[in-house]
């Protein structure tokens, strides 16, 4: 046993390879990220896709956002890496059977889908505006036409069908990116809580809710801030898809869990163990308790009821705020929590997060921030509020 490494004040022990968790906080948020970006894209989806007219206020204004976070997803990764240079090498060398290595073409493959999307619906700001700016922000402007002026019938009707197009491709493609993170923790057969076929749907369906709830906060301050009234209809729209995604995703994860219980495997006592001591605050009662269960709760009895007018908003709003910290608290509990426990399911360890370090607390913050200063930077570029904005 001088070997071991034994881990207070819990029962058990881990062995000297299992002390170090590989995968930090960055690892966490990469996946929070990438599920903002897939359910951006569904709201906008809905719109462009299956004409709910009711979405339209919020429409271009989540693929602005879909974007935006995109262009930082691949960040966490890069500074996760000890040779950040090395990025391009899985890309250029292919590993079919890696999928990480997968992800490098994914990834380009819908960043390109997201530009192409958002070029079609905001072509006909960028050529107004390259018509009448001068100077460098005219340049900018005339650059991104790419030399099409054309805004006749025939160029909107043009446009309009390469929206959609797009929109269909970008639905699976969205999905499918985020579906990817779920496919590698539920493969890791070595990791107890993380191995579950359930994993990509439950990562699916998480990511659906974090990105509905992320729009229904950002338009509820862009409304505020732009001081005109919210559309009572899109609101509803928004509360009504939270409310069914969310019944989904708890649903999924509370099957996922009893079939960890009902497996009994080796190990399974670490496990309930480590469920029912350090992880009862940021499981059970922040992310089960506080952010799912209260949220879901309280839209069932506003939908019940048929709440409406600043009742309505208030309670989606905040409703949609637990919603953002309950999906975080779920990457932090399955990213950090299935490391937390050992391999071999004898013992636990405790991930001890840094303030000032490349995977610390304060490069998660600048991360989680960064998609909101690009967008307040886009919006400014391209309002996405103004009908005449893109082809309807």
């Amino acid at each position: 046993m001088d070997t071991l490494f034994h881990v207070a004040p819990f029962t058990g022990y881990v062995y000297p390879n299992e002390t170090v968790i590989p995968w930090t906080v960055l690892i966490a948020i990469y996946p929070y990220l990438t599920g903002l970006v897939a359910g951006a894209f569904t709201m906008s989806s809905l719109y462009q896709v299956f004409g709910m007219q009711r979405f339209k206020p919020v429409a271009h204004f989540a693929m602005l956002t879909s974007l935006c976070c995109m262009l930082i997803v691949p960040l966490p990764l890069l500074l996760h890496l000890g040779q950040p240079m090395r990025a391009l090498n899985p890309v250029i060398t292919p590993h079919i059977t890696s999928a990480f290595a997968i992800f490098g073409y994914a990834a380009g493959f819908y960043v390109i889908l997201l530009l192409l999307e958002n070029w079609f619906v905001f072509r006909p700001h960028i050529v107004a505006q390259a018509q009448q700016r001068t100077g460098p922000l005219g340049w900018f402007y005339r650059i991104l036409t790419l030399g099409s002026y054309d805004l006749s019938d025939r160029a909107m009707r043009y446009d309009r069908k390469w929206i959609f197009a797009l929109a269909i491709i970008g639905i699976p493609g969205a999905h499918g990116l985020h579906g990817y993170v779920g496919f590698v923790f539920g493969s890791l057969k070595s990791r107890e809580w993380w191995s579950s076929d359930l994993m990509p749907p439950i990562f699916l369906f998480s990511a659906i809710i974090s990105g509905v709830a992320l729009l229904i906060v950002l338009y509820a301050i862009s409304c505020r801030l732009r001081k005109i009234p919210i559309d009572l209809d899109c609101m509803k729209g928004m509360t009504y898809t939270l409310w069914g995604f969310m019944l989904f995703a708890l649903l999924l994860e509370a099957v996922e869990f009893a079939s960890l219980v009902y497996r009994g495997r080796e190990g399974i006592e670490v496990i309930l163990e480590y469920v029912s001591g350090p992880l009862i605050v940021p499981f059970w009662i922040i992310q089960i308790g506080v952010c799912s269960l209260v949220p879901v709760l309280w839209l069932t009895y506003m939908i019940w009821r048929g709440v409406g007018g600043n009742a309505l908003i208030a309670g989606t709003v905040l409703s949609a705020l637990l919603v953002l910290v309950g999906v975080l608290m779920m990457r932090w509990n399955v990213v950090i929590g299935g490391q937390e426990i050992a391999k071999t399911g004898k013992g636990l360890l405790t991930y001890h997060m840094p303030l000032f370090e490349r995977e610390s607390a304060v490069t998660a913050a600048v991360l989680l921030i960064a998609p909101f200063v690009l967008l307040a930077a886009a919006v400014r570029l391209f309002p996405p509020w103004d009908d005449t904005n893109g082809p309807h």
